[in-house]
């Protein structure tokens, strides 16, 4: 009964892997399309937040393949080069000054 076990936890595995894919690319694409209705240098960091997010999106696709998210050691620098720009440009919009209205 163990390999029906096996069989079930790599079909979670992959499972949980694209849906969370395809959650990360969901949220690049509304980035993306709140760039198209916005100007100057919000319209740059929401392009760049849609590229990152895409990207991470496609790290786990990547990571269902290869079976874990620090193996090979280029996924694990994948997903923290993505992870960094994200809490780059989070750090950026804090700090960034609000207009009223």
């Amino acid at each position: 009964m163990r390999g029906a076990s096996v069989v079930t936890d790599d079909l979670f595995f992959a499972l949980s892997n694209y849906i969370e894919a395809a959650f990360w690319i969901l949220v690049g694409f509304v980035c993306a399309s709140y760039a198209i209705r916005r100007l100057g240098v919000i319209r740059r960091r929401c392009w760049q937040a849609a590229c990152t997010f895409v990207a991470f999106g496609g790290s786990d696709i990547v990571e269902v393949q290869t079976g874990a998210w620090w193996h090979p050691w280029w996924l694990l620098v994948w997903k923290g080069v993505c992870i960094v720009v994200l809490i780059v440009l989070l750090v950026d919009y804090w700090r960034r000054p609000r207009t009223a209205g």
